[in-house]
């Protein structure tokens, strides 16, 4: 992993949280992909770094607050691997100012929508509950730049995955990056309906 290439206030993150001493082979991949902007399958064991290597590739495309909208989607399959992924943009992009938000099923509906309409930059959500924002308007979509789906496999596998196309199919120029911890057959369909030459980065 390139440290001098990368945003000064990430690079800060990453040192204060010790993860410059023995990067992750799936960071050193992974990173100058999403960099580039290009769409993304991330496929490697748990406990990989994988999401590490998400939450570090958004805030260097993001770098710093910007207007009200959510600029990034993060969709996962339960609440704890939303505050998960949460736990890591505090530690990782303390020095950016990054404003994230967790929406979650069992959490009030209204308060969570106007949570979003506050003002945030990455949202980071449960599929269903994604579904029932949008279904209230509850999330401006004219910003968005990054749909990311995390834990993939589980949102596959529990078919929750409409929202994905919901949204994907609205989004002209977003970049979309499929994180999992093994391939599923159903992923070919993201090729086919929302990716453009999707680069695979598979490590076992």
């Amino acid at each position: 992993m390139k440290l001098k290439k990368l945003l000064p206030e990430l690079v800060s993150g990453i040192i204060d949280a010790g993860f410059d001493k023995e990067p992750k082979a799936v960071q050193t991949l992974s990173i100058p992909k999403i960099k580039s902007g290009t769409d993304l399958y991330c496929i490697a064991p748990k406990e990989s770094g994988k999401t590490t290597a998400l939450v570090m590739g958004v805030i260097q495309q993001l770098k710093e607050p910007f207007e009200e909208a959510p600029r990034a989607i993060i969709i996962t399959s339960s609440k704890e691997e939303a505050f998960a992924i949460e736990e890591q943009f505090e530690l990782l992009g303390k020095h950016t100012k990054l404003r994230t938000f967790v929406a979650f099923d069992q959490g009030i509906l209204q308060y969570q929508k106007d949570m979003v309409y506050e003002g945030l930059d990455i949202l980071i959500c449960t599929p269903k509950r994604l579904t029932e924002l949008v279904n209230i308007n509850g999330v401006p979509m004219t910003k968005v730049k990054m749909l990311i789906v995390d834990n993939a496999e589980k949102v596959i596998t529990l078919s929750q995955h409409a929202i994905i196309y919901r949204i994907g199919d609205g989004l002209k120029k977003a970049q979309f990056i499929i994180s999992a911890n093994k391939w599923h057959k159903n992923f070919s369909t993201f090729d086919e309906r929302l990716m453009k030459n999707p680069v695979t980065i598979e490590l076992e």
